[in-house]
């Protein structure tokens, strides 16, 4: 199977980079309280890359492509078609809402210079561009963060003119060499211009997708830049991002950096989302055959969902939009449909599907909540608020816990699990 463009930069790029991120502070925690996992339950999510409205990306994009590296992508891309219809994003959005699968969906902004996502797109009318943001609005934004890929997912563009730059080189392609030598004030400039597209649509935004190698060695400020665009443009009380993507044994946690401010009133992180699969759907160009099993067996016991899940770590999966609908064909889709239904079967009263912004905002409380404890008393000094916030104590003997509002526990032969809406600032927890 071909890898996505994802994991080719980022085996180009891990050696050199690594995890380079800056974490920032962290509070003092007693070690007799540990915060677990929302509600005791693994989150699942699922990362959508390569979407937008109207625009089939890889139909417009393989050209691009193809410019950059004359002796690769050799796809017939006039064979695929240009359109990925409302029809199917209606589909699958009225399937994933009854069926609660969450996760992140990405509006790329200018898809592969096409047109622009909250002005006009050629080659659409006006109000079949409008039909299709507010379907993202209303079926789609509820329970899928949005994302923008940077501007275009292909050639980089100047951001005082809005048009690409003259070069036709990897070095000014968004996927490869442009981002890696920018400081974190033009990254955030580029980041920001991203944002300011959909803010403009009228979409809701917590954070963005890089396209392929984008700022893979050059982590450290994009993950700064991060921070500084989505405060800039949203105002965003915890931005996240997603660049990583694991199929091996490395941590697959969300990984919480920058953390500045913490005992002031503007704590300050920024969150990165990591996948734990390979594009193994239909592929970023639509033409690959899905592997289901890679996913999860049929014998629910193999495959990395479950591997991942054992492990405890939020199990978040990775596709790209035209790698679902398939041409037409729909076997990605299918093939989600077939993932759920094992996980689901095997899994049901172990994992909670969420969105990713979720999953940031609780690993944000998580690693940033300040705990101390005195005797049957425990006090939180939460720079976010969380819902169901959910720690773990080494006792079985309660009768009675008291907190600000709903509280949830049981017993189990480890300790108490104890869940409850952390509110932001200062709060205590009472065991009697």
């Amino acid at each position: 199977m071909k890898m996505t463009r994802r994991e080719v930069a980022g085996l180009a790029l891990s050696a050199a980079a690594g995890l380079a991120q800056e974490l920032g502070e962290r509070p003092q925690r007693d070690p007799s309280v540990e915060v677990v996992n929302p509600g005791g339950k693994v989150p699942v999510s699922l990362l959508i890359d390569d979407s937008t409205c109207l625009v089939n990306l890889a139909h417009f994009g393989i050209p691009h492509f193809a410019e950059a590296y004359p002796d690769r992508y050799k796809q017939d891309w006039r064979s695929l078609p240009r359109e990925i219809p409302d029809s199917f994003v209606r589909e699958f959005g009225e399937w994933t809402r009854t069926n609660g699968v969450k996760g992140k969906y990405s509006i790329v902004p200018y898809p592969a210079c096409v047109g622009w996502v909250d002005r006009d797109m050629p080659g659409w009318s006006r109000k079949q561009l409008n039909d299709s943001l507010h379907l993202v609005r209303t079926l789609i934004a509820p329970n899928w963060d949005i994302h923008p890929e940077m501007i275009t997912h292909t050639w980089a563009i100047d951001t005082k003119t809005g048009r690409p730059f003259p070069q036709r080189t990897e070095a000014f392609m968004e996927n490869f060499g442009w981002s890696q030598n920018k400081s974190v004030d033009e990254l955030a400039d580029y980041i920001g211009y991203a944002l300011r597209i959909l803010k403009n649509a009228g979409l809701p935004c917590e954070g963005h997708t890089t396209p392929g190698g984008f700022a893979g060695r050059n982590l450290v400020n994009l993950s700064k830049a991060t921070l500084q665009a989505c405060k800039d443009v949203y105002q965003t009380e915890i931005p996240h991002y997603f660049r990583h993507a694991f199929q091996d044994a490395r941590s697959v946690a969300p990984r919480v950096e920058n953390v500045s401010g913490l005992h002031t009133a503007d704590p300050r992180c920024v969150v990165s989302i990591i996948g734990c699969t390979g594009d193994w759907f239909g592929g970023w160009d639509g033409l690959e055959t899905p592997t289901l099993d890679k996913f999860i067996t049929a014998d629910l016991q193999g495959g990395r969902m479950p591997e991942v899940i054992r492990r405890g770590e939020p199990a978040i999966m990775l596709c790209h939009w035209p790698g679902i609908y398939c041409n037409g064909k729909k076997d990605g889709y299918h093939t989600l449909q077939k993932i759920h239904e094992r996980l689901m079967a095997g899994y049901k009263d172990r994992i909670a599907w969420m969105k990713v912004g979720d999953i940031a905002r609780y690993w944000a409380a998580k690693e940033l909540t300040a705990i101390a404890r005195d005797g049957n008393t425990i006090r939180f000094k939460a720079p976010f608020a969380c819902p169901g916030f959910t720690l773990k104590l080494a006792t079985q003997r309660v009768s009675q816990i008291r907190a600000q509002g709903k509280v949830e526990w049981k017993a189990d032969s480890a300790g108490l699990i104890v869940t409850f809406d952390l509110p932001k600032g200062e709060s205590a927890l009472t065991l009697s």
